[in-house]
């Protein structure tokens, strides 16, 4: 039970931190979903450098791991949103922001996964 309210509280922050990022960033004008594009990569590097520390001499224990990875980072990144803006903009015709999201979502979440690990070590 304890691991589901870490994964609650987790979330329910993370989930404010990612509307509040959608509100401020995301471009009523344009259309381009900045600040979702903005908490998945952030998410990316964020749970690299929480998963980076939790196998690095086991730093976090497991409840802080599930509070701040599965909780947090859960809660911040979003596949549905993402996946949404895309049939939207399939939907209206602009492939090219749908290229350029698509492609730079997947190549800049995964190098950011993989520049938190990389931090973690250079601690």
């Amino acid at each position: 039970m304890k691991q589901l309210v870490l994964v609650f509280i987790g979330g329910g922050f993370g989930s404010i931190a990612r509307y509040v990022l959608s509100k401020y960033f995301n471009s009523e004008v344009t259309g381009i979903p900045y600040g979702t594009f903005m908490a998945n990569v952030l998410g990316s590097v964020l749970i690299g450098i929480i998963l980076g520390f939790a196998a690095k001499n086991e730093t976090l224990n497991s409840s802080q791991t599930l509070l701040l990875a599965t909780g947090f980072c859960g809660g911040f990144t979003t596949f549905s949103t993402f996946a949404y803006e895309n049939h939207m903009f399939l939907k209206s015709g602009d492939f090219m922001n749908f290229f350029l999201y698509t492609i730079g979502s997947f190549i800049l979440g995964f190098a950011a996964v993989f520049l938190g690990m990389f931090l973690v070590r250079l601690a």
